[in-house]
């Protein structure tokens, strides 16, 4: 089972290679470049180093969202031109879900959190057994505080990583009241990595979509969008 597992969904571009149980390749970037600039030429270097034939390929996986709407939108683009020249299924793996398996098989709530602006995040909260994860807070938009309020609920120790665990730090060290820690660097954000190796149970598990019926999943409108509604309704619509 050959898959090709893309992350596009924040800052970092991401691609990595499995065959059957082994990652062969991962190659993340994260650097102020566009996707556009980045995604492509390292998916032409993975493969050539790799001397890797993509018409053996079996799926691709991409992080399918929430996160940056230009990111989701290049990375899915890939993905779909891809599966359809290729003619090859896409694995949908939910972003928090595979930042969340950064940690597989530790015994402490796992919080991953991206920056969704105005003291947002996008955030879930999952635990494992042994391999599998759990989900304790499915994939949600939400204040900061209500995500802290969740997890000192909970009274579990809890690992913070992603962008919003970063650029909120100070509001989470002083609401939390439970024991925490934030993720090491090589951990802290997203990878094509654990992308692919989600979307490897997945579809193990049949859970795999035809590349023409992907499309990415946001969660939230875009700060354009968000932008023009609020200046219609000061208009009245006009």
């Amino acid at each position: 089972m050959n898959i090709l597992a893309i992350e596009s969904s924040g800052l970092t571009a991401g691609i990595a290679v499995f065959k059957d149980e082994t990652m062969v390749a991962e190659v993340d970037v994260n650097y102020k470049k566009t996707h556009s600039q980045t995604l492509v030429p390292i998916m032409d270097e993975v493969t050539k180093m790799i001397e890797l034939d993509l018409t053996t390929l079996d799926a691709i996986a991409v992080s399918k969202g929430p996160g940056s709407y230009t990111g989701l939108r290049i990375g899915s683009a890939t993905a779909k031109g891809m599966g359809l020249a290729l003619n090859i299924p896409i694995i949908e793996v939910p972003t928090l879900n595979a930042m969340a398996y950064n940690f597989v098989g530790t015994d402490s709530l796992v919080c991953p959190m991206m920056d969704a602006k105005r003291t947002e995040v996008f955030t879930g909260l999952f635990d494992f057994d042994n391999e599998k994860e759990n989900v304790i807070l499915e994939s949600t938009a939400l204040p900061v505080n209500e995500i802290v309020e969740k997890i000192n609920s909970l009274g579990r120790k809890v690992i913070l990583l992603g962008d919003g665990a970063v650029n909120y730090k100070e509001i989470l060290e002083a609401g939390l009241k439970v024991p925490f820690m934030f993720a090491p660097a090589n951990r802290m954000m997203q990878s094509a990595g654990s992308v692919g190796e989600l979307g490897r149970f997945l579809f193990k598990e049949g859970k795999s979509v035809n590349a023409r019926d992907h499309v990415p999943e946001y969660l939230k409108v875009s700060q354009a969008e968000r932008e023009r509604n609020e200046a219609m309704e000061k208009t009245g619509g006009n």
